[in-house]
Formats: C-alpha cells, sequence, structure tokens
C-alpha cells in the first residue's frame, strides 16, 4: 500500500509537471521562455501566411494561364473556320470564283484581337446579367438588381440567345435555353407593346431557332405571336400597338390620342413572314401584310408617312411628323428589308418599290452644316423642316447602303456616298462630346454644326450597326476604327463592376442605372460582327431585324403561294459550321 501510494504520488506530480506549461503564470516568471514561445508563434504564423500567399499565387497564374489558352484556342478555331470559308470558294474546275474572292475579307491579328476584346465585354454584361437579374427583362447594374420593363418575359435572355451564339459562347447559350424552355411563360396580365414585344421576344427567338434548329425556340415564339394577333384585329388591318398578353383586349396608348404609330404598325413583317414560313402557317404573314396593303393604298408620292395611323380608317394624321428618328424609323427599314427576306423575287418587289420611294423623299430632307458641311436628315411637320436629327436616325445610313446594291450604277454611288456622308456625322455625334459617346438628339444651326440636344446616352446601337453594314459593302477599314473608338469610349464610361449603364449626361459623364436589353442584343453583336469575315452571318443568307436578330433568306415565288410551299423552301439542306458562324446553307 505505501508503494502504490508513493507511486500514485509520483504520477500526479509528473502530471502536474506537464500541465505548468500551460499555465501563463508559468512564463510571466519565466521571460527568456515567453520571448522563445512568442518567437515561435510568430515564425508559425508567417510560415502558414506565406504558405497561404503562394497557393493564391499559383492559382491566379493558373488562371491567368488558363484565360490565355481560352483566347488561342478561339483565335485557332476562327482562324480554321477562315479557312474553311476561303476554301469552299474554289470551284470544281479549281479555280477561285472571282465573285466570292472579292466579298472575302481576311481576318487579320487586329481583328482578332479585338473582337477577343468586344466577346469579354458579352461575357461581363451577361454574367452581371445572370449573377443579378436573371429570368427578368434589364439589370440595374448599380444597384445589382433586375427590373421587369417588358412585364417579365426575360427581354435581356431573349435578346441575348443569338449574340451568344454567334460568339461561340455555348455554356451560357445552353443555360439561357433551358430557361426558356422550362421557365418563359407568357400567361401574364400585362399590357405589351406589339412593337417592342415582336422585335425582342418573336425576332430573338426565330433567330435562335434559325441559328440552332431548336424547335423550342419556334414554339415559344409561336405562343407568344398567337398572344399578339388580335392586335391587327381592326377596321383597316392597321394594328393597335398594345395589347393584354393575358386577356387579349388591344388598344392604342393614351397619348397617341387614340392612333396608331407608324413604326409601331409597320415592323413586325419580317418576323410574322418568317413565322409563316416556318410554321407552315400563313396566318402572320396575311396579318402584317395586310398592313402593307392599306399603306399603299394611299402611299404618298415622296414616300413619307407621318407617325400617327388611324387604325380604323388606315389614314394618316397629316399634322402629324414626319420623321427618320423615334416612330418613324423602323418602318422604311422593312420596306427594303422585306424585300431582301424574300431574296428580291417579284413575289416581294413591291416593298422595293416603296422604299425607293421613300428614299427620294429622304433626299428631300438633306441638309448640310456649316461650316463643317455635315450631312443630316431633318424631320419635317407640315410643310416646313426641323432642324433636328435623333441619334436613332444613324440607322440610315447602314440602309442606304445595304439598299443601294439595287440601283443602277449612277444612283448606286449617290445612295452610297450620301450613307458615307451621314455615317460621318453619326460619328461624329459621338466625337462632338467630351465623353465621346452620343446624346439622343442633335439640333443644327448656321455657322455652329451641332448642338447635343437631349444629352443622355442609353447604349443605343444605331450608329455602330451602319458602320458595320458600311465595312462589309465596301470593305473600308476606317469604319472599323470608328467602331472600336466608340466601343472603347463605352468601355471607358458605361462599363461598372456589375454590367454596363448609359450616362445621364454625355457632357458630365454622371451614369444611369440600367443596362438595356438592346445593348446585348445590337451594340455588341455589331461590334462583334464588324471586326468578323464577311462570312459570319453573310447577306447573302441573313438579313437582320430591327433588333439585329438574324433571320434566314428564303425565297417568294409568288404572293398566293401556300403554306405548304414555304414550309417545302426551309427543308432544303443546311450544313453546320462553327458556332462563330451559325448556319449557313449550301451553295
Amino acid at each position: 500500500m505505501a508503494r502504490t501510494s508513493r507511486s500514485s504520488s509520483s504520477s500526479s506530480s509528473s502530471s502536474s509537471h506537464r500541465w505548468r506549461y500551460l499555465n501563463p503564470s508559468y512564463y510571466l516568471k519565466r521571460p527568456k521562455r515567453l520571448a522563445l514561445l512568442f518567437i515561435a508563434f510568430v515564425f508559425v504564423t508567417f510560415f502558414v501566411w506565406d504558405r497561404q500567399s503562394l497557393v493564391r499565387e499559383h492559382e491566379d497564374e493558373i488562371t491567368k494561364i488558363s484565360e490565355e489558352v481560352v483566347r488561342l484556342q478561339n483565335q485557332l478555331q476562327e482562324l480554321k473556320s477562315l479557312s474553311g470559308d476561303v476554301g469552299e470558294t474554289i470551284n470544281a474546275s479549281g479555280k477561285i470564283n472571282e465573285s466570292t474572292k472579292k466579298n472575302v475579307i481576311k481576318d487579320d491579328p487586329m481583328d482578332i484581337q479585338r473582337r477577343g476584346k468586344v466577346k469579354e465585354a458579352m461575357l461581363h454584361a451577361w454574367t452581371s446579367y445572370e449573377q443579378y437579374a436573371w429570368g427578368q427583362d434589364e439589370l440595374q447594374p448599380q444597384t445589382k438588381n433586375g427590373v421587369n420593363s417588358f412585364g417579365g418575359l426575360g427581354a435581356t435572355l431573349i435578346d441575348s440567345l443569338d449574340t451568344l451564339y454567334i460568339m461561340g459562347l455555348d455554356e451560357q447559350f445552353q443555360k439561357a435555353r433551358e430557361w426558356v424552355a422550362n421557365s418563359l411563360d407568357f400567361d401574364k396580365n400585362y399590357e405589351a407593346s406589339v412593337f417592342e414585344t415582336t422585335i425582342r421576344v418573336v425576332g430573338g427567338l426565330l433567330s435562335a431557332y434559325d441559328l440552332s434548329g431548336d424547335k423550342v425556340f419556334l414554339e415559344k415564339a409561336t405562343d407568344i405571336a398567337d398572344r399578339l394577333l388580335p392586335a391587327w384585329d381592326t377596321p383597316s388591318g392597321i394594328p393597335f400597338n398594345t395589347i393584354n398578353l393575358n386577356q387579349g383586349n388591344p388598344h392604342n396608348p393614351g397619348w397617341t390620342g387614340g392612333e396608331s404609330i407608324l413604326a409601331d404598325s409597320g415592323t413586325e413583317q419580317l418576323e410574322f413572314i418568317a413565322l409563316s414560313q416556318r410554321t407552315g402557317d400563313p396566318k402572320y404573314q396575311k396579318k402584317v401584310e395586310n398592313v402593307i396593303t392599306e399603306i399603299r393604298k394611299n402611299f404618298p408620292a415622296d414616300g413619307l408617312l407621318p407617325i400617327y395611323i388611324n387604325p380604323h380608317t388606315g389614314a394618316s394624321a397629316s399634322y402629324s411628323t414626319v420623321t427618320f428618328g423615334a416612330m418613324g424609323d423602323s418602318f422604311y427599314e422593312y420596306l427594303l428589308k422585306a424585300w431582301i427576306q424574300g431574296n428580291k423575287t417579284e413575289a416581294v418587289k413591291h416593298y422595293r418599290e416603296m422604299w425607293e420611294t421613300s428614299m427620294k423623299g429622304l433626299k428631300s430632307l438633306i441638309r448640310r452644316t456649316t461650316p463643317s458641311s455635315f450631312t443630316y436628315i431633318c424631320e419635317k411637320n407640315g410643310g416646313s423642316l426641323n432642324d433636328k436629327m435623333d441619334e436613332l436616325a444613324c440607322f440610315a445610313p447602314g440602309m442606304l447602303a445595304l439598299g443601294a446594291s439595287g440601283y443602277g450604277p449612277g444612283e448606286r454611288e449617290q445612295f452610297l456616298s450620301l450613307a458615307e456622308e451621314l455615317a460621318w456625322t453619326c460619328y461624329n455625334f459621338y466625337q462632338s462630346t467630351p465623353t465621346k459617346l452620343a446624346g439622343e438628339n442633335y439640333f443644327f444651326h448656321a455657322g455652329q454644326d451641332m448642338n447635343v440636344g437631349t444629352s443622355w446616352n442609353i447604349l443605343r446601337p444605331e450608329t455602330v450597326e451602319s458602320l458595320f453594314y458600311l465595312w462589309r459593302l465596301t470593305g473600308n477599314k476606317t469604319y472599323q476604327e470608328w467602331g472600336w473608338n466608340i466601343f472603347q469610349a463605352f468601355e471607358k464610361n458605361s462599363r461598372v463592376e456589375s454590367g454596363y449603364v448609359g450616362l445621364k449626361d454625355v457632357n458630365t459623364g454622371v451614369k444611369d442605372n440600367m443596362m438595356q436589353s438592346f445593348f446585348l442584343a445590337e451594340t455588341l453583336k455589331y461590334l462583334y460582327l464588324l471586326f468578323s469575315p464577311s462570312s459570319v452571318i453573310s447577306f447573302d443568307e441573313w438579313v437582320f431585324n430591327t433588333e439585329a436578330h438574324p433571320l434566314k433568306i428564303v425565297t417568294r415565288h409568288d404572293e398566293g403561294e401556300s403554306s405548304g410551299g414555304l414550309v417545302a423552301q426551309l427543308k432544303s439542306p443546311f450544313r453546320y459550321r462553327s458556332r462563330k458562324e451559325g448556319r449557313t446553307g449550301n451553295k
């Protein structure tokens, strides 16, 4: 028992001896050991921190290398696509077709680099939308939230589908496709703009269908179009411009005095004709072509229509403004593009004839400033001209260049020259402000050239759209340089942490809080194509709607063709190439 007691006492003493190292008072009595302990602690902390820093630096390096690999892979794929295009211009005899050779523009390294920058901008805009506003209509980047500007139809998502596809952003496109298939619902008690819903939603879905061949897009386009159709049930066939997506009940907004708007009523032809062609159901085409039939009955000699039309009588409101800007613009655009969409056949000849008449009227609105001789398009009220031009009217240079090829040699050069002069003016809308971004409209005064009127900028695409057309049709790289300068101004003034915003004032650079859906649908798409080979969405096979959604050109043979004939034309074989280019027909 005594040995056991001593053993127990010895064990207790040993345990107590070990635990004293954990007692703070032990070190307070021994300052040297306290100092050694502190040094050891600092050393261990530094060692762990240094290891973590090395890991972070290693991860950063891996990320940079991965990004560079992706960039080089994209460049390689684009170069392969280009070589494929050039190869396809060789005919059976082994000679290069001269007509095709003229249209092949070499894809130089500068174009590849700039295209990559635009693609990165699209990714920044898209991932911001994806993070903060997924499924909603538009992103408010400053407050990092979404808003439903169009009734909650996913406007930015649908507007972006073809841009994602064309840029080869497969993963993003597929995720958006799943949302369309599983979450897009049009059964909403919402007063929708027939015009905006058609160009953004119907056009965006049809373009995604034409590019990908995925029928879910066609099914959704048919659903929303069926909800819009009652808007055309008027005595004249001129549509009401607003309709409830759930209940029908079309009407016009109160601020128009009950009148329909020219652009809103005459900018559905491309989408609804395409829908009839894709589905074989002629009802869509019939509705929108009745509008043109009605307008032709009293089409003026100068082809210029006031912006208000009576939906009951079909008569134009002569007191209202004639303009190629807001509320007039895309009516004239679609006269030309419906002719192109039908492959310029006899069945669509009347569209071209109406457009040429309107272009004679446009020439009557042309004036030039002093002292710099900037060419601009006036607005007209009654018999008087107003020296004002909207930035929206800057689509006109591209339209004139696109339509010039349908004229004989003399007029062709005249209209192309006019297009180039107007493009120079539009470019100077940008260059004349401190931010190098254009205001909403401009006024012209003798001896003072131009000054900005409404001074906001909401990321509009019209000027870069025209630069894209002029570069494609002339090969003049000056238009690429102008477009690049505009892109850089957007990057400098409109890019924020969570997307892109407009400016409240282009003179001060104060930012707003909205990333418009058309920035992804139009502005970035046109900039990307401005630095892409001309085979990417070729003008021989595609026509852009007014929201920059490319639709396949389908030959129309006669005005009375059967719906079966429409479908048959679309069943001709297509070959698929890189998503960088989309789908092109066999030649």
